[in-house]
């Protein structure tokens, strides 16, 4: 089936997309489970996707949050021609220490995210940021599970910018 949404089409194709029984990072089940992770090792739909992102939104660094967000992260600093950073799950006992990799301090860095439910990676992505001194305003995701993290980030002063929305990827 043809959408109107080409990376849609090719999450589709590639797989992205699978049924059964799935316990989601937020804790809830759900009948099926979006594997962009997995989708995103396929470099032409990530070159697709980095450029559909890179054209989004303006933004002066992209990030991601390790592990999903950073394949994204480097993709459209390619795509772009500008700098990323990483945001780590948790700090390090070595080295310097901080959670967030890269300059950000007083940019304007666009988050991006595989998928988002709840938005609770999200959310987190954008505290460590902001800490960091970033001035983050915008999360572009891949695909938008659609529970509940538009309102989340909205509440926390961030939008939130799908280029999938998973009712385009069960339609049909």
């Amino acid at each position: 089936m043809v959408r109107d949404n080409p990376i849609a089409d090719r999450l589709i194709a590639a797989g992205a997309i699978e049924f059964g029984t799935f316990t989601l990072a937020s804790g809830a089940t759900s009948p099926y489970y979006v594997d962009i992770k997995t989708a995103m090792t396929e470099p032409t739909l990530l070159a697709a996707v980095a450029a559909a992102i890179a054209e989004r939104e303006p933004f002066e660094v992209v990030a991601g949050v390790a592990v999903g967000g950073v394949p994204l992260a480097v993709a459209v600093s390619l795509a772009s021609g500008r700098p990323y950073a990483i945001v780590r799950s948790a700090a390090k006992d070595h080295g310097k220490g901080s959670l967030v990799i890269g300059a950000v301090t007083d940019r304007r860095v666009l988050l991006v995210e595989d998928v988002t439910t709840s938005g609770g990676s999200a959310l987190y992505g954008i505290e460590e940021l902001r800490k960091a001194g970033a001035e983050v305003e915008c999360v572009v995701t891949v695909v938008d599970r659609e529970g509940g993290a538009e309102e989340r980030l909205g509440a926390a002063g961030a939008r939130l910018v799908p280029l999938v929305r998973t009712r385009e990827l069960l339609a049909g």
